[in-house]
């Protein structure tokens, strides 16, 4: 019996020696490792960023109420006051300078539009001036030449030159720039692609209105009062528009003699025409035209030739009168 009970010890002891052993030992400090004990360096890296010194400066800081940015806005507070101080300056004086100059600057506004009113009233004295002389010129002529066929072989050169006043029926064309243009509504001009004002009218705008009246059968033609001949020069001198070199002034009326009705169809359908409509409807140019059963156009200002003369021999036939439509005055 007393085997018995040994071998049952034996046997009992056999199948805890085979039992699998625990995973977790009884004593956690006694042969256990992390996971992560091969990381400890990365670990402390992660857990402790800060290092404790710095820990410690940033607590004392916070105790004692003072922070860098703080201490920093302190030191550098008078030098912005200082930079503030200068810009205030610098714009008050600018202002003073400005408004103490605005009441000069007038002042040579004035003066100049003073000189320019001047010279306009001086030329348009001398202009009258010219004028006598050439009707006195004239009838001195008419009463040196002997009988009518000289005279009348002289009235269509003349009539053709632009040297006499013309009257006849007509074709009455004013153009004015878009209302609101004075303004200043600037931008890019898509007819010259410059900067200005594409409501207002410009030299080549009368450029083409003329060329297209010549072309559509008009006999003599005037723009604000200025005669226009073969030597005529319309051009822009800043924002002006001059007519041998004479300064004109919104609204451009534009007088044509001739077959009223066919100069005006004519115009209207041609390539000028056109281009006027164009201006009408996109920049808002006003038009206004009408057929006159009388125009008078006054004689040009100055027919001087300075290099061309007559062919020597040359004798070409002239037609003995003026055209029906257009009559020397």
């Amino acid at each position: 019996m007393a085997d018995d009970q040994r071998r049952s010890r034996d046997g009992s002891a056999g199948r805890a020696d085979r039992r699998e052993p625990s995973s977790t030992p009884a004593d956690p400090g006694a042969g256990y490792r992390r996971p992560d004990a091969s990381m400890l360096l990365l670990t402390r890296l992660m857990d402790h960023s800060l290092d404790e010194g710095y820990a410690e400066a940033a607590a004392r800081r916070t105790a004692a109420g003072t922070t860098p940015g703080a201490a920093a806005g302190a030191r550098h507070r008078p030098l912005l006051l200082l930079g503030l101080a200068l810009v205030a300056g610098v714009l008050a004086a600018g202002a003073a300078r400005q408004y103490t100059a605005a009441p000069i600057a007038e002042e040579h506004r004035e003066q100049l539009m003073g000189r320019v009113e001047d010279e306009t009233a001086a030329a348009d004295r001398l202009q009258e001036q010219v004028d006598t002389v050439r009707a006195e010129v004239d009838a001195a002529r008419r009463a040196a030449l002997d009988g009518d066929e000289l005279q009348e072989r002289l009235a269509l050169p003349e009539l053709l030159a632009g040297a006499t006043p013309v009257t006849g029926p007509g074709l009455s064309l004013v153009l004015d720039d878009a209302e609101g243009s004075e303004a200043g509504d600037a931008g890019v001009d898509p007819r010259s692609g410059t900067f200005g004002d594409a409501g207002r009218i410009r030299d080549r705008d009368l450029q083409r209105v003329v060329n297209g009246l010549w072309q559509a059968g008009a006999e003599a033609v005037s723009v604000n009062g200025q005669r226009l001949t073969a030597l005529s020069a319309i051009r822009a001198a800043g924002e002006a528009i001059l007519v041998d070199n004479t300064p004109l002034a919104p609204p451009y009326t534009i007088l044509a003699i001739g077959d009223g009705p066919r100069v005006l169809d004519g115009f209207q359908t041609s390539a000028d025409g056109y281009y006027l409509d164009a201006l009408r409807e996109n920049y808002r140019i006003r038009v206004e035209s009408s057929v006159e059963p009388e125009l008078r156009l006054p004689a040009a200002s100055s027919l001087a030739l300075r290099l061309a003369e007559p062919e020597a021999g040359a004798g070409g036939a002239v037609s003995p009168a003026p055209s029906a439509s257009a009559s020397k005055r």
